[in-house]
C-alpha cells in the first residue's frame, strides 16, 4: 500500500511547475484582485483574461504565467495547451521606506509596499494517467 504522503509527493513532483516572483512593487491587495480572477483556469483562458484586464497588476502575473509555461514545456517536456493554473497566491514582502524632502526642513514618510507572487501549473492529462498508474 501506498501512503498518501508519498502518493502526493510523487503526483506534484511529475506534473507541477512552480515560480515564484519576489519583491515585485505593488501592494498585496491590488494582485489579489487579479490573482482571484485566473485561479483555477487554463493556461490560453489566463493568458486571454490578463491581457485584456485594465490592471496595472496583471502585467507582472502575465510574465510570470508565461515563464512558468515556458519552464513547462522546455524543462519537463509538457504540453502548453494542458496547463491549468492550480494554485495561485500573493504574499506580502518587505516595505521600502523612503524620505521625502517638505517644507522647512522637515521630512514626510514614504512607504512603498511590495509582494512576492506565487503560481504553480498542473498538467491536466498527466495528473490523470499518473493516479490510474498507481491507484491500481
Amino acid at each position: 500500500m501506498i501512503k498518501k504522503k508519498y502518493l502526493r509527493k510523487y503526483l506534484r513532483s511529475s506534473t507541477e511547475v512552480k515560480v515564484l516572483a519576489q519583491h515585485i512593487c505593488m501592494s498585496v491587495f491590488k494582485a489579489r484582485r487579479v490573482i482571484d480572477q485566473i485561479r483555477g483556469r487554463s493556461y490560453e483562458e489566463t493568458l486571454m483574461i490578463l491581457e485584456l484586464m485594465p490592471y496595472r497588476a496583471s502585467y507582472p502575473i502575465l510574465k510570470l504565467v508565461y515563464s512558468a509555461a515556458a519552464n513547462a514545456s522546455h524543462n519537463m517536456g509538457l504540453n502548453e495547451a494542458d496547463l491549468f493554473i492550480s494554485k495561485a497566491e500573493v504574499n506580502g514582502g518587505a516595505i521600502v521606506k523612503k524620505l521625502r524632502p517638505r517644507a522647512r526642513g522637515r521630512s514626510y514618510p514614504i512607504k512603498r509596499p511590495t509582494c512576492h507572487i506565487t503560481i504553480v501549473l498542473k498538467d491536466k492529462s498527466k495528473l490523470f494517467l499518473d493516479e490510474s498508474k498507481i491507484y491500481r
